[in-house]
């Protein structure tokens, strides 16, 4: 089977392509380029539209280590980082090999149609004459920490930041982050990590950080100077060779400590992003969007939800004390006990001495494994549903009501949409209701177009493999705009799911999460619906207007300057979203796009 496409020719190998799996290499012919992640490949120089860097040099001529990268948390994830920090030149006249290169690669794609689970082994090669001869010994120069070199972060002036709590809207405490480069108004009363880690929100004794992805020195330097030697536990799910070079970037800081998340089930990725913080005054959680890294709080659109300052609870108080109508206390202490970690064993004891009682979210976790009976209902998709079903009510033309998910990376659905996402999960969003056709997902134009140009996408891994099976899910796309956030030009790493009244004024509920569309995240049903399986530990926060004592959250049309009076639920994206132009393609991370220049003069060519 084969289809034609801007997309360019390619053969692709059956695989389980969740979001963290690298793409098995494609078989190479005359016709049909191959793409072949590389990822020790440290250049001796890396061409971009405004110059050319070459590896540092001190006075002696010997080779300075450029800082080194951030552990990224995947094998995907360092694929595009090396397409990230390699962009190349557009140029209008190619060379006539170039254009020729071009040509063959945008021919059209040659898909397969299986849906296997299991990538199956790379094919052998044969070893070729000059692969004999033994190979020069890498340089351990680093590449620039940066899409676009070394100079592309500028950083911010004073102003940029929060001085006070005055423009916070406490409401429903969902914040987005701010991004360099768009206009003031639109970052007044969003949060940059700095903001969170400030005296402003309390006197810091000590923090534990769950993610994905970590740069340990820049996390570090977001603290300020009077909590920076503070202890700090980093959750994390790295093995091996990345363990190893997390263990490594934390040598220079001994306050830090880590407590490594079992994965037990091939693919799973710890994917939770939260923030533990513990106060002279009492204590908070943050539940985010954002990995511990510097690009993911530049130009990027990402969300948080920020608890309560919690105060302690009188001595001898009941283990029972401090629990929120929405039952958030127990359910985070047993989020935290799914770890099974010595590691975190005190920080569990001292939420438990803290009332958590002026919560209003519940939280919505998934942690690995496999779950049979009332245990189902705890985690991924099924808790939602359950959660759901037990606190929302109908509403008058409920079926009307449109169910939207928005998300920066997608998993295999399966070869049509009763595999899984109009069967179990689109059951699960559409609880007491029917189903809408909306995924919000950026288009090739949108990232090409974005503050950080193709670059951006290397933060969106949808990857070929995965769409050549699925191009039904297509037609459900819808483009990122971001107009009433100032946003439309910051690509989201933000997921949110949510049910939009028919008018799109109204929220029947709201989801922020670290969850993707993907069934590693969200869970899949097995043995005839008797069990699900869970690959990935992700969290999130689920807003119902019952909390609230609201019948439904009125959308806000004027999101920022945020106002502490606004009763408004501040969306992040334009409603209602707009359907993917006849011209437009969802942007897949891992094929070339040439044809035209994003904003930095750059094209896109996946190593």
């Amino acid at each position: 089977m084969s289809q034609d496409s801007q997309h360019g020719k390619w053969t692709i190998s059956d695989s389980e392509d969740e979001d963290n799996i690298i793409p098995p290499t494609p078989q190479k012919d005359s016709n049909k380029p191959s793409i072949k992640p590389d990822l020790e490949r440290k250049p001796d120089t890396i061409t971009t539209s405004r110059t050319t860097l070459s590896p540092k040099r001190n006075e002696d001529n010997h080779s300075v280590k450029e800082p080194s990268a951030p552990s990224m948390g995947s094998e995907a994830r360092k694929v595009a980082h090396v397409n990230q920090t390699i962009p190349v030149k557009y140029e209008s006249n190619p060379s006539p090999s170039v254009k020729r290169k071009r040509e063959t690669e945008e021919a059209g794609w040659n898909l397969s149609s299986s849906d296997d689970e299991t990538p199956p082994p790379a094919p052998k090669k044969e070893p070729k004459k000059s692969d004999v001869n033994p190979k020069k010994k890498k340089t351990e120069d680093k590449r620039p920490p940066s899409p676009h070199g070394t100079s592309y972060y500028k950083e911010e002036p004073a102003d940029f930041f929060e001085t006070n709590l005055l423009s916070m809207n406490d409401m429903y405490r969902f914040y987005l982050n701010k991004v360099t480069g768009i206009p003031k108004k639109f970052n007044t009363g969003a949060l940059h990590i700095k903001d969170i880690l400030s005296p402003m929100f309390g006197t810091l004794k000590e923090s534990v950080q769950f993610n994905y992805c970590f740069d340990i020195p820049w996390m570090v330097e977001q603290y300020p100077p009077e909590f920076r030697d503070k202890p700090v536990v980093l959750v994390h799910g790295e093995k091996r060779e990345s363990k190893a070079r997390l263990i490594e970037q934390a040598k220079p800081y001994p306050h830090i400590r880590f407590c490594q998340a079992k994965l037990d089930i091939a693919f799973g990725t710890h994917h939770t992003k939260m923030m533990l913080l513990w106060y002279e005054e009492g204590f908070r959680v943050i539940i985010l969007t954002s990995n511990l890294i510097r690009a993911d709080w530049y130009q990027k659109t990402q969300g948080m939800w920020m608890s309560p300052l919690y105060p302690r609870l009188p001595e001898g108080s009941p283990e029972t004390a401090g629990e929120s109508p929405t039952n958030f206390k127990s359910d985070l202490l047993e989020y935290l006990e799914a770890y099974r970690a010595p590691e975190l064993a005190e920080c569990i004891d001292r939420i438990k001495q803290h009332d958590l009682s002026e919560t209003r979210v519940y939280l919505i976790g998934s942690t690995p494994g496999r779950y049979q009976g009332p245990a189902m209902e705890k985690w991924g998709h099924l808790r939602l549903r359950k959660l759901l079903s037990e606190h929302t009510k109908p509403v008058q033309n409920e079926e009307r009501w449109h169910v939207l998910g928005q998300f920066s990376s997608i998993g295999s659905m399966g070869l049509d949409k009763t595999k899984w996402l109009a069967a179990e999960f689109q059951r699960t969003l559409t609880t007491l209701g029917k189903a809408g056709k909306s995924l919000v997902y950026p288009s090739v134009e949108n990232v090409r177009t974005s503050l950080e140009g193709y670059p951006a996408g290397g933060s969106l891994p949808y990857s070929i493999q995965t769409a050549q099976k699925q191009l039904w899910l297509h037609s459900y796309f819808h483009g990122w705009h971001a107009d009433v956030t100032g946003r439309s030009n910051a690509m989201p790493h933000i997921k949110t799911y949510m049910r939009v009244s028919p008018d799109f004024t109204q929220l029947a509920w709201f989801l922020v999460t670290s969850a993707n569309l993907s069934k590693a995240a969200w869970g899949a049903l097995e043995k005839n619906s008797t069990q699900i399986m869970v690959r990935s530990y992700e969290l999130g926060v689920l807003y119902l207007p019952s909390a609230f004592n609201m019948s439904t959250f009125p959308v806000e049309k004027n999101v920022f300057p945020a106002s502490s009076s606004s009763k408004g639920f501040p969306v992040p994206f334009d409603l209602p979203p707009q359907h993917y132009s006849s011209k437009e393609q969802p942007w897949i991370w891992n094929i070339p796009y040439t044809q035209a220049p994003d904003t930095h003069g750059n094209v896109w060519v996946p190593s």
